[in-house]
C-alpha cells in the first residue's frame, strides 16, 4: 500500500482518493450520494466528507444538491477528476502488474479464489 500511495502521489492523490474517483467514474452520470460513496469505499460518512473537502478544493469533484431532496448531498466527478483518474488508473494497473509478476498463473488463480471467498 505504501508503494502504491507513493506512486499515486505523482498524480496528487492517494489510494482512498483513487477509489473515490473510480466509484464516481463508474456511477451513473458520474454522480453519487455521499453516503453511497462512503459505503463504496468503506468509509464512514464523516470519513468520506474529510477526504472529499481537499478533492473539491482542487476541483476533482464538485458538490451538487439533489433537485428532489435538498437534504441529500451529491458528489460529481469533474472533467479534471476524470483526467486525473485516467492517468492514475495507468499507474495502479502498472503497480498491480509488478506486484503480481513473481506469481505463477496457478498462484494467481488460487489468490483470486481466496479473495472471492473473503469478499462474500
Amino acid at each position: 500500500m505504501k508503494q502504491l500511495n507513493a506512486q499515486l502521489s505523482v498524480h496528487g492523490i492517494n489510494f482512498t482518493e483513487f477509489m473515490i474517483l473510480q466509484s464516481l467514474e463508474n456511477a451513473a452520470e458520474n454522480t453519487m450520494r455521499r453516503i453511497e460513496l462512503a459505503n463504496a469505499v468503506n468509509l464512514t460518512a464523516s470519513g468520506v466528507t474529510r477526504v472529499l473537502h481537499p478533492m473539491e478544493r482542487i476541483h476533482l469533484i464538485e458538490k451538487r444538491s439533489n433537485p428532489r431532496d435538498a437534504r441529500i448531498s451529491l458528489v460529481k466527478l469533474t472533467s479534471a477528476g476524470k483526467t486525473i483518474y485516467a492517468d492514475a488508473l495507468i499507474t495502479v494497473e502498472s503497480c498491480a502488474e509488478s506486484l503480481m509478476a513473481p506469481l505463477t498463473s496457478n498462484q494467481i488463480e488460487t489468490l483470486t479464489g481466496l479473495i472471492k471467498k473473503l469478499s462474500v
